[in-house]
C-alpha cells in the first residue's frame, strides 16, 4: 500500500526545481508500481510465453 510517509519520502528526494506536474508523475508512478508489486504477490502475472501469446492475438 502507498502510504503517505512514502509519498512524503520519494518527494523529498525530487530536485528542488520539481514541477507539480512532476511530482503528480512522480506520485502516479509509486501507485503502479505498489499495484504491480501487490499483484505479483498475489501470483497475478504473465509468464513470458503467455504474454508473447497474448501480443500475438492483437496483431492478428
Amino acid at each position: 500500500m502507498l502510504t503517505k510517509e512514502k509519498i512524503i519520502s520519494e518527494i523529498q528526494r525530487l530536485p528542488d526545481s520539481v514541477t507539480i506536474d512532476e511530482i503528480m508523475d512522480q506520485i502516479i508512478l509509486l501507485e503502479k508500481i505498489d499495484k504491480g508489486l501487490a499483484q505479483a504477490d498475489k501470483g497475478q502475472v504473465l509468464s513470458e510465453e503467455e504474454l508473447d501469446k497474448k501480443i500475438s492475438s492483437w496483431q492478428e
